[in-house]
């Protein structure tokens, strides 16, 4: 899937993922986003890029041992298109973009 908008927090996880959030472009599907991500993630779609931070999280070591995502992460602020799996966070609860295949900047 390919959604479009704006970088509003990036935060580096200890699993080796940086958790960003994207305030969607007007117009984008609704479904996009749940109860979860209003309540948590102040109304956005949460996407991570896997293995691209050092990992320091015992439990996903082994996961980014072999593998770091060469990825262009944008900065808080940009337009982008982002593409990659919809799927349910069922740890959290919230709908996000993981793993992402592709960034592109679109300012």
């Amino acid at each position: 899937m390919t959604v479009t908008g704006v970088i509003v927090k990036k935060l580096k996880e200890k699993d080796g993922d940086f958790h960003v959030r994207l305030k969607l472009d007007l117009g984008q599907d609704a479904d996009l986003i749940n109860e979860k991500n209003v309540e948590i993630q102040c109304g956005n779609l949460v996407f991570e890029p896997v293995c691209v931070v050092p990992v320091t999280q015992k439990s996903a070591k082994a996961a980014c041992k072999k593998f770091h995502q060469k990825i262009n992460l944008p900065n808080k602020g940009d337009h982008i298109e982002v593409t990659g799996i919809h799927m349910l966070d069922t740890e959290h609860g919230w709908l996000e973009i993981h793993p992402v295949t592709k960034i592109k900047l679109l300012n």
